[in-house]
């Protein structure tokens, strides 16, 4: 039998796969996130004034979507930018007034923007794409509109660490604050595992109509009682109204994201704030400097 020799390449661990250099970032529109958003955990809806960025790869007189990100208006209340910005934080000290409350609304949405959704087509992943398709289209996005930060909060983010990579800061994750009376909630009512949707969901079809109907009621009124969305903004008067016309379906996937849900607050800070970035780059610029230093715009060409 043969001795099996290992050598270690010198510079292998920083090879890079040659599609790289035929992909570019770009600015998309409401027919990419179409194209991409079965393959998103969160695909069956967007935040209010989403705007988009792409990602494509072209070749050859090819050209094929692979990413799409979805850019939205801040929420109201978040309280990891709470911790970031205290300056931002509602009713310190009960001072509030609506002139304040105002006031503080046209900062943030002056200011930041949030990373409602990125998704890249599964044929694309592990290439090193996301954290420098990321990077680069907040970049163009933010000097585009300028803002000067990205907010995120992400459940996916406590397990795939490309936000990092791209330059994002986190604050430390904390657990649901409705985790224990979720749980309770659903052990009261449903034989099913509270995490199984799809079997609480058919517990709920099989009830007798008067019971399912109770159970429905109960599902609104805690997810009304545990949701800060639909106490703020435009839907901050208008109680259970909304909540009693929403999907029962919609009402379930919102009560597990806020018992289960324990998401991360990501920050990103755009060192090109004030500058003017083309409108489409190649994808390796992100490699021509720091995740945090200005763009090298000089000698870059597509």
């Amino acid at each position: 039998m043969n001795d099996i020799v290992i050598k270690r390449i010198e510079g292998a661990g920083k090879h890079k796969l040659s599609l790289l250099e035929h992909v570019y970032v770009e600015r998309g529109d409401k027919s990419d996130w179409d194209a991409l958003s079965e393959l998103h955990y969160k695909g069956h809806s967007l935040a209010a004034g989403p705007r988009f960025m792409r990602c494509v790869y072209e070749h050859a007189g090819e050209r094929e979507l692979i990413g799409i990100m979805v850019f939205s208006n801040p929420m109201p209340l978040n309280k990891g930018r709470n911790e970031v910005f205290p300056h931002l934080r509602p009713n310190v000290g009960g001072r509030d007034s609506t002139m304040i409350n105002k006031r503080r609304m046209e900062v943030i949405n002056r200011s930041i923007s949030w990373n409602n959704r990125t998704v890249l087509d599964t044929m694309y992943r592990s290439a090193g794409i996301a954290y420098r398709f990321k990077n680069l289209a907040y970049r163009m996005y933010c000097c585009k509109y300028k803002f000067r930060f990205v907010e995120s909060s992400s459940s996916m983010g406590r397990f795939n660490p490309f936000s990092v990579k791209a330059g994002m800061k986190f604050i430390k994750p904390k657990p649901a604050n409705a985790l224990e009376m979720g749980v309770d909630f659903f052990k009261t009512h449903f034989k099913s595992h509270p995490c199984d949707q799809v079997a609480i969901m058919q517990e709920l079809r099989d009830m007798p109509e008067s019971s399912r109907l109770v159970i429905e009621r109960k599902l609104r009124e805690f997810y009304y009682r545990h949701s800060a969305m639909e106490k703020s903004g435009d839907k901050m008067d208008l109680g259970m109204t909304r909540v009693n016309q929403l999907d029962i379906g919609y009402v379930l996937r919102q009560i597990a994201q806020i018992v289960f849900g324990a998401t991360i607050y990501w920050i990103w800070e755009n060192p090109d704030h004030g500058r003017t970035l083309p409108d489409r780059l190649p994808l390796l610029a992100f490699d021509r400097q720091a995740v945090d230093e200005p763009l090298i715009l000089e000698g870059l060409s597509e």
